[in-house]
């Protein structure tokens, strides 16, 4: 099959893109013509893959959004595919890889409206109609049952349309015996020079002001002294860190953030820290919450992350409740680090990666794809 993928932007460190890599090299190795269009690629192009680079530029993201699928739907008349699989909701697509959460809810939550009446909410609100709402026949790829919730509550009748994948998770996050657990954790702890008795704490993930990275450090600074002297927060992630800073700065925690910026060697982490914060606004699925649970790294996350369901089923965690407050987190955070369960959370944790499907999306999502073509083809 001739298969077009779309997404804006790819960089080898955010996990739209590290998903959208995974279910691209899964259909190259089962031989199929890849082509994808993008607005900005940074790293290597696969083999086998042909790259062409969208020549539009905009002001606002929204116009630059709406030349990007324009172009792109004149450049598949002209040189036509199987299918077309999307990233980012857009009009024209066959499959759409739902790696954000449900625009219509979001707005429902919003309190200002005259953000509501801005041309980029229309705009956002309008390529979401373009996926669910009728008669588009788009095939959606789920991450989460919160995603179906949303969904099918603002654009009933979409509901055969939705299909819930497997977690994606790479191979090298999945976890080693006990004995290589515990020398990975004590390598780690000697990179960095972290001593056995320092709370070390983690939060992953590109894009600070969503993932929370501002709650996170409130939540360090709450602590009570004698603990935060033993506390070292880092940020593994690739977004500009300035304002967080000083935002530390301003807190009198700044000696103990530490921006590390992307990294390719996030399971030394996952397996030598003691706790991931991940106090997201919002989050269509976060596997970053997965891969801590299954390294046995008790997580303090926020309801409003699709995989937060994982880190409740595996108890190895607790989840802050909707509407956000600091002052849960900050909370939370405290009772977590003095409670007597963190054994048990690791635990827990380990255990839970043996009984579900963790990596299973790339081959679910290959599926779905050939199967409906197919199906299509036939009628």
């Amino acid at each position: 099959m001739k298969l077009a993928f779309l997404i804006y932007q790819y960089f080898p460190f955010g996990g739209q893109q590290r998903d959208f890599m995974r279910i691209l090299m899964r259909c190259r190795q089962a031989g199929h013509q890849l082509r994808v269009y993008s607005l900005r690629w940074e790293g290597e192009v696969p083999h086998g893959v042909e790259l062409i680079k969208v020549p539009v530029k905009a002001w606002s993201r929204h116009t630059l959004y709406q030349r990007y699928s324009q172009w792109v739907a004149k450049a598949l008349l002209q040189n036509p595919v199987d299918a077309v699989i999307g990233f980012s909701k857009m009009p024209g697509l066959d499959f759409y890889y739902a790696a954000d959460p449900c625009f219509a809810e979001r707005m429902a939550q919003e309190k200002s409206w005259l953000k509501k009446m801005l041309p980029r909410y229309r705009h956002f609100l309008c390529y979401e109609q373009a996926v669910f709402a009728p008669p588009s026949p788009t095939q959606v790829m789920l991450l989460s049952p919160q995603q179906r919730q949303d969904f099918a509550k603002w654009y009933p009748g979409c509901e055969h349309r939705l299909h819930e994948l497997a977690p994606g998770i790479d191979a090298s996050r999945l976890p080693g015996t006990d004995e290589e657990l515990a020398e990975e954790r004590k390598q780690f702890r000697k990179n960095f020079s972290l001593t056995d008795d320092q709370i070390v704490l983690l939060q992953i993930g590109s894009g600070f002001r969503v993932k929370g990275v501002d709650r996170s450090i409130r939540a360090v600074a709450s602590l009570p002294e004698h603990i935060k002297q033993q506390v070292q927060f880092f940020i593994v992630g690739q977004d500009k860190a300035d304002k967080y800073i000083q935002l530390a700065q301003s807190l009198g925690v700044a000696e103990r953030c530490h921006f590390t910026g992307g990294r390719d060697d996030v399971p030394q982490f996952l397996r030598g820290c003691d706790l991931l914060l991940h106090p997201a606004h919002s989050e269509s699925a976060g596997y970053t919450l997965l891969e801590a649970v299954i390294n046995g790294l008790p997580v303090l996350t926020t309801d409003t992350c699709g995989y937060a369901f994982h880190v409740l089923r595996a108890n190895a965690g607790e989840v802050c409740s909707s509407p956000f407050s600091q002052q849960e987190l900050n909370s939370r955070l405290l009772a977590m680090l003095e409670s007597d369960q963190k054994t048990q959370w690791h635990k827990n944790g380990l255990a839970y990666a043996h009984s579900v499907d963790v990596v299973g999306m790339p081959d679910s999502a290959l599926a779905l794809i050939e199967n409906t073509v197919r199906n299509k083809e036939r009628q």
